[in-house]
């Protein structure tokens, strides 16, 4: 575990983070007035996001028109209109 100072940690972010990037080092605290008050750590690695197109293929059907029941759904939301 590496400490530096705030001044440091803004001249040489940049080393900073490739530093933690790279694994050379695990943490980097950055301390401000000689009192810890941040760590610079690596982001786990996460896994892929999975493929979602087509996630729910062959689910339902869809009809021919889709806008054939417009009037008996608006019905179910809002009542019989006169």
């Amino acid at each position: 575990m590496v400490m530096v100072n705030m001044f440091e940690a803004k001249s040489s972010l940049s080393r900073l983070v490739e530093d933690v990037e790279s694994g050379r080092e695990s943490e980097i605290i950055i301390a401000r007035s000689g009192r810890p008050a941040a760590r610079l750590v690596p982001i786990t690695s996460q896994p892929p996001v999975e493929r979602r197109i087509g996630v729910a293929k062959d689910k339902f059907v869809l009809p021919d028109s889709i806008d054939a029941l417009n009037d008996a759904i608006a019905e179910m939301f809002h009542g019989k209109s006169e």
